[in-house]
């Protein structure tokens, strides 16, 4: 029975108390000396738990025998003298006397709260202060901050100190601190999932939920971002610091180059801060925020500064764009991931979340060998026959199989289809065959451009819900949607109810319904000739924003696609007017992609092209003959053909002749640029 407001107290903070089994094991271990690490370096940001583990870990202490020291770190000055008067206030506090010497309580437990505030005496602790402590004791630092190198590379201190990095808890420790707060049951997955795994933002929310008030979302608790903002992230120095952050906040990963995009010069200096942040990892290649600290500063800029979440938004969204377009390799699919998390708001956003309880995950090509993992979960969710054809497909396009791996194997997968492929094959698969019919009814492939069917697509144990089956599936279209000749593009599954939100997100408008192996297949799909890829980026961009869904509006659609035979009749009727802006603006090729670029059709932007293509040809070899022929017929029209033959020097005979090679070999080039087989810069 507590006998005193401090026990009562204590029980109550042990009652509460959830996780950091690996550091109480620690300490644990340096109270029975059956380990030579007797400095505990705890260091996490800002209501991680610091404070509270240190409770835990002085009722221990107090357990086990013995005197527990606290200190403070905001009651020290900075200087050694403050340092050892507010050690010999703990001590004598500890003791009871009045002023006992530090060497009067053997064995004791010091601990230092709050050491990123001991920041300018780190190493006078470290090299005077400590080295006189008695050597039965065991010393915990808690700080933001991770410590200093010398704790890590000096032989002496690396044997006796244990660094522990305070990590979010898990989905399991979070509704459990929530159950002991006394939240419903009910309320309990909503608020677990608010909280990101932060402790003080889960202490919080359960207060709110015993209030009355229980939030839908961070941004709908402003008193509580703003409460979290100034305990978690703390001060920031200027607006380019501010700007920084906000960056990171809203990228997946925060390279140098992005900051450059959004406070210039200065990149270099924001990013040592912002790498220097405990709420800031540094990764492999860029550096990311908590999801905690994304959630909070997206609700605080929001609510204070529209405009500016917007601008911060709109340099993200243009630097991944960038990345996919020129990229290829590794940075190709770096820079997909970046995509991906930009529609954390989409109706599959909650799957990030749940991969973050799984840990890290990229999306990487697959290989042969994980041919046969893949058959065999096919097998488990979608039957024998599906396994079969599967297999049929792996064998003929193993290039477009995509896998998530983790240290256990393989835990997902997406694979595509791309036609043209073996006719065989698509008569073989019905769903396949229902997808290519439908696209041939509504609107064929033209010669060159390709269909892609994303057929298989699942995770180890939640088939088509499984969050590595998203992942994978996600990543895979979006890069395959922005790098090939597409015609159209179609996405088959077993689970319309879950997956049908995301593909009227993703503006999927085309929608069939297929049978096979007594299963029933929902496809969703999307004709690129109507709605270009810059476009679609441009709506996804706005999307990403206000995680509106639905079909595109119709301005931003293009007529129906020309096929080959009207394509060279327009590009012939539109050399005829290129200098008539009039007859060029009323003309087929208004609605094709030589017209059309990210703010819609433009009659300035198709002769840019027409120009651009006769340029093209110019640089080609042995093109020089034909480029000036279209040059001094066209661009700089003779007043006749039989002018622009003499001007070139030409028999009249042989300049028909190659006038027709030229305009053969234009729009050629002209209906690469038009199915997406290449592109041409032009202002």
């Amino acid at each position: 029975m507590a006998n005193d407001f401090a026990s009562v107290i204590d029980e109550a903070r042990h009652r509460a108390f959830v996780g950091r089994a690996g550091e109480l094991a620690s300490f644990d271990e340096a109270l029975r000396a059956d380990t030579p690490r007797r400095v505990l370096f705890v260091h996490g940001p800002g209501g991680i738990g610091k404070t509270t583990l240190l409770h835990q870990f002085r009722m221990r202490a107090q357990i086990a025998g013995r005197p527990a020291v606290a200190i403070d770190g905001r009651d020290v000055d900075g200087s050694p003298e403050s340092f050892r008067a507010a050690v010999d206030r703990a001590v004598a506090r500890c003791s009871g006397g009045d002023a006992p010497s530090r060497d009067g309580l053997p064995g004791a437990v010091l601990m230092l709260d709050g050491y990123e505030h001991l920041g300018a005496i780190d190493a006078w602790v470290r090299e005077e202060f400590l080295p006189s402590v008695q050597a039965g004791a065991v010393v915990v630092l808690a700080g933001r901050n991770p410590p200093s190198a010398p704790w890590r590379t000096d032989p002496g201190w690396r044997a006796l100190v244990a660094c522990h990095r305070l990590e979010t808890l898990s989905g399991a420790e979070s509704a459990e601190l929530l159950e002991r707060a006394g939240v419903a049951g009910s309320l309990n997955p909503h608020l677990a999932a608010l909280g990101r795994g932060h402790p003080l933002t889960l202490a919080l929310l359960a207060n709110a939920a015993a209030s009355g008030s229980v939030p839908d979302d961070l941004a709908s608790a402003p008193d509580l971002v703003a409460a979290l903002v100034t305990q978690v992230v703390g001060d920031v120095p200027d607006e380019a610091h501010a700007i920084g952050l906000a960056v990171c906040a809203q990228a997946w990963l925060t390279t140098e180059d992005l900051l450059r995009r959004a406070v210039g010069d200065r990149a270099p200096e924001i990013w040592d801060w912002l790498e220097s942040r405990p709420y800031v990892s540094r990764g492999a290649d860029g550096l990311y925020a908590h999801d905690l600290v994304r959630d909070l500063l997206d609700a605080d800029i929001r609510r204070r500064s529209p405009d500016a979440f917007r601008r911060v938004h709109r340099i993200v969204h243009g630097y991944v764009i960038a990345c996919l377009r020129r990229a290829d390799g590794t940075d190709r699919w770096l820079a997909a991931h970046q995509k991906v998390y930009l529609h954390r708001r989409s109706p599959l956003g909650g799957q990030f979340w749940a991969l973050r309880e799984q840990g890290a995950a990229a999306v990487v090509p697959g290989r042969r060998e994980d041919h046969q993992g893949v058959l065999e979960v096919i097998e488990r969710f979608e039957g024998e026959q599906s396994a079969v054809l599967a297999e049929r497909w792996l064998d003929a396009q193993p290039e477009n199989l995509v896998v998530v791996r983790s240290p256990a194997g393989l835990v997902g997968f997406a694979f595509q289809i791309v036609y043209p492929a073996d006719p065989s094959l698509c008569d073989a698969d019905p769903v396949v065959r229902a997808t290519l019919d439908a696209a041939a009814r509504i609107s064929p492939a033209r010669s060159g451009e390709q269909i892609s069917i994303a057929r298989f697509c699942s995770g180890m144990t939640g088939h088509q819900r499984d969050p590595y089956a998203v992942l994978a599936g996600s990543v895979m279209c979006t890069i395959d949607w922005v790098s090939r000749p597409l015609a159209w593009s179609f996405m088959t599954t077993l689970d319309p109810e879950f997956w049908g939100p995301a593909m009227h997100y993703v503006a999927l408008t085309t929608e069939l319904t297929t049978e096979f192996a007594d299963r029933r297949y929902s496809v969703y799909g999307i004709d690129w000739r109507r709605l270009t890829i810059e476009r679609w980026l441009e709506l996804l961009g706005e999307r990403e924003l206000s995680g509106a869904s639905g079909p595109p509006p119709a301005d931003m659609l293009r007529p129906a696609p020309l096929d080959r035979a009207r394509f060279d009749q327009a590009v012939r009727a539109a050399l005829r007017d290129l200098h008539r802006p009039d007859l060029l603006g009323a003309g087929p090729l208004m609605g094709s992609a030589l017209a059309v670029g990210f703010d819609g059709a433009s009659v300035e932007r198709l002769h840019a092209m027409l120009l651009g293509g006769i340029e093209q040809m110019g640089r080609e070899p042995r093109a020089e003959t034909l480029c000036r022929v279209l040059d001094r017929t066209f661009v700089r029209a003779a007043p006749t053909q039989e002018t622009a033959a003499e001007l070139l020097d030409l028999p009249f005979s042989t300049y028909r002749r190659h006038l027709a090679k030229a305009i053969e070999r234009l729009t050629d080039l002209l209906w690469a640029v038009e199915i997406g087989e290449i592109r041409l810069d032009v202002q």
